[in-house]
């Protein structure tokens, strides 16, 4: 059953066609890829599809429901999260803390609640706190708890950004570029992190991403992306070895290690 449907899709900035005709679906359970040149209008997919634009044409519907139009925290509030490409923690916070403001969505409580401190309001403090370290100790970064993440190695900050995500409990994940910067012995931590994710959660995965070997190790599924319409779609072995693919954007073929 598809949990993300995205039909005829166009969007334009002023005269510039960034997505053209784009239509889809990700399957619910899945692990998806989009990968394409830089410019092809890979991001603004993902921005269309969590709210921070909308659709110019078409539909986005997200487990049957429409949310062409709806607010990035609307979007996120059904079960919707994302990371970004480059990184978006709250630095003048602590790690705890910001696995606790992204669950501020489910508080249940008010602002005179929070003024006066009522007893829900200590009560959905505790749970907020407790599912944080919940959360630091499932990704390993229990110690770092009232650390700030830019004093984190860069590793750990991704990893933090997908925690934080994790925390309103998504039904689907878009992870925007989630290997950019990351030396090679990062990117193999974030493939394994990324396989478990998947099993614990039992969630549906699309990533964008330029590094080939967390695409072709991960992706069951590829689509590619062109000058903001589709030029493929296949499993990894289908898409290395396309030729329209090659030339547009791999140069050669890819080298998938066991």
């Amino acid at each position: 059953m598809a949990i993300l449907e995205l039909q005829n899709i166009n969007h334009y900035f002023g005269g510039l066609h960034a997505v053209s005709d784009f239509s889809m679906n990700v399957e619910e359970g899945e692990l998806i890829g989009l990968i394409g040149p830089n410019g092809a209008g890979k991001t603004t997919i993902f921005n269309l599809v969590s709210g921070f634009y909308k659709p110019t044409e078409g539909e986005i519907k997200f487990c049957g429901k429409s949310i062409s139009g709806l607010k990035p925290h609307e979007v996120t509030g059904l079960g919707l999260a994302r990371t970004f490409q480059n990184i978006r923690l709250w630095n003048s916070m602590t790690v705890l803390e910001n696995l606790c403001i992204s669950q501020h969505y489910r508080l249940g409580y008010g602002f005179i609640d929070s003024v006066i401190q009522t007893g829900r309001y200590a009560v959905r403090e505790k749970e907020v706190i407790k599912s944080a370290r919940e959360f630091l100790e499932i990704l390993d970064l229990m110690e770092y708890e009232n650390e700030y993440p830019k004093n984190l190695p860069y590793g750990l900050q991704r990893r933090l950004e997908i925690g934080r995500a994790l925390t309103i409990r998504p039904k689907l994940l878009l992870l925007d570029e989630p290997a950019a910067g990351m030396a090679a012995g990062d990117i193999e931590q974030l493939i394994k992190l990324v396989k478990w994710i998947r099993e614990k959660f039992k969630l549906t995965i699309w990533l964008i991403e330029h590094q080939m070997k967390v695409v072709m190790g991960l992706c069951e599924r590829i689509c590619v992306l062109d000058f903001g319409e589709i030029i493929a779609e296949g499993i990894p072995s289908e898409i290395k070895r396309n030729p329209r693919v090659i030339k547009a954007y791999l140069g050669e073929e890819v080298t998938v290690h066991a």
